[in-house]
């Protein structure tokens, strides 16, 4: 009869290694990532449409719906901003599904390094920090510091998100550049002014009509006309150093250069609906589509950075 691994281990005086519950569901973690950064991208747009069409308050209060109620209920006085509003909290449920599904595949797999393993907490840790936004952003009556932070924590979940699909399909040794150092920090000067123009749309948007509460023009105290130019000068300024990055990786190899011409098709397309929706009102639509288009912006530009050096797989990982 073969001997166990445990029988093997006590002989040898080995410790024995203890075995991986989820090893049956490992292959799983690929899709399981990919659907993380599709729902964390998803839940920025849900979002969007919770502002535009100012159902903030759709779902009065909050973790219940109304008083006395956990989800939305027709009745004839019912308006289909309760919808809206609860529809975005029900995907945030399915948020919380796949983070869980992601800390058990990611931190599980002790094949892998402790950053690699710690990271695939972040997701749930972010799903928990955006309910609790979100709850204060109800009680608060959309205070528009708290819309914000909403966002922008979306947009670092995004980051993180896309991080991890990466990771997972690299090795954990030590990072090794695959362009030179100038060109490596070409890509983290667009990550920085990535940050810097999200912020800047996000103010725009918080100053303009559609910052979360139908009733009220706007809710910061700035001028949006100006605000507006500000973030464009900060896009234009992106697209700069982004045309200096693609000369530069125009002879690296093929995924740095893909992953450049994706980022700049989609800040073009950016730009694009944002001068559209500048110059005929800010339609609620076009709007949506900016907001998504920022996600797949910070997706985008995280992709570059990353792309810049390659890791290899450890001994560990390879036995």
């Amino acid at each position: 009869m073969r001997p166990s691994e445990s029988d093997t281990a006590r002989t040898s005086g080995m410790p024995a290694t203890p075995r991986d519950p989820f090893a049956r569901f490992r292959r799983w973690t690929g899709a399981v990532l990919v659907a993380n950064l599709a729902a964390q991208i998803g839940i920025i747009v849900t979002g969007g449409a919770v502002r535009l069409t100012g159902s903030g308050l759709g779902c009065s209060t909050w973790p219940e719906c109304e008083p006395g109620q956990f989800t939305a209920v027709f009745h004839p006085e019912t308006t289909y901003h309760q919808f809206v509003e609860f529809g975005n909290r029900t995907l945030t449920g399915v948020l919380v599904v796949i983070a869980l599904a992601v800390a058990l595949l990611v931190c599980t797999d002790r094949s892998r390094n402790r950053a690699y393993r710690v990271l695939g907490l972040v997701p749930g840790l972010g799903v928990i920090a955006q309910a609790v936004i979100g709850g204060v952003i109800v009680l608060l009556h959309l205070h528009p510091g708290w819309v914000s932070l909403h966002f922008l924590v979306s947009a670092a979940l995004v980051y993180v998100s896309l991080l991890l699909v990466h990771r997972a399909g690299e090795g954990d040794g030590p990072p090794v550049p695959v362009v030179d150092a100038t060109t490596r920090t070409t890509a983290w000067a667009l990550a920085a002014m990535t940050a810097v123009v999200v912020v800047l749309g996000v103010i725009t948007t918080g100053a303009g009509p559609h910052s979360g509460d139908s009733e009220v023009g706007y809710r910061f105290t700035v001028d949006p006309a100006l605000m507006s130019k500000l973030h464009a000068w900060a896009v234009w300024a992106f697209i700069a150093v982004l045309a200096v990055y693609l000369w530069r990786v125009r002879r690296a190899p093929d995924t740095v250069r893909h992953a450049a011409w994706l980022l700049l098709a989609i800040t073009l397309a950016q730009g694009a609906i944002g001068y559209v929706q500048y110059f005929n009102g800010l339609p609620a639509l076009l709007v949506g589509l900016h907001m998504l288009g920022s996600a797949l912006l910070v997706a985008g530009t995280t992709r570059v950075v990353l792309t810049t050096r390659t890791r290899a797989a450890t001994q560990a990982e390879l036995v």
